[in-house]
C-alpha cells in the first residue's frame, strides 16, 4: 500500500503504481469521492453517466420497491 503526504499547498503526488494501474498521463482529470471518512481517487469517466453508476447503492432497503408498488 502506497502512502502520500499532503504538502503545504494541499497537494499530493499520485504514486507510480496507481498512475500506471489507472493509465494516467500528465493533465489527466481525477475525481475524489468521500464516503464515511474514506476518500476514493478515481479516473474521471469518459461519459458522465459512468460516474453515477452505483451511486445509489445502499440508499434503499431490499423491500423499498415492493412497498412503493403496493402504495400504487
Amino acid at each position: 500500500m502506497a502512502e502520500v503526504t499532503l504538502s503545504s499547498k494541499h497537494q499530493i503526488v499520485v504514486p507510480r503504481e496507481a498512475r500506471e494501474a489507472l493509465g494516467l498521463k500528465p493533465g489527466a482529470k481525477l475525481q475524489v469521492v468521500v464516503r464515511g471518512g474514506v476518500a476514493l481517487l478515481m479516473r474521471r469517466p469518459r461519459r458522465p453517466a459512468e460516474g453515477l453508476r452505483g451511486a445509489g447503492l445502499g440508499l434503499y432497503g431490499p423491500d423499498y420497491l415492493h412497498g412503493e408498488r403496493e402504495a400504487w
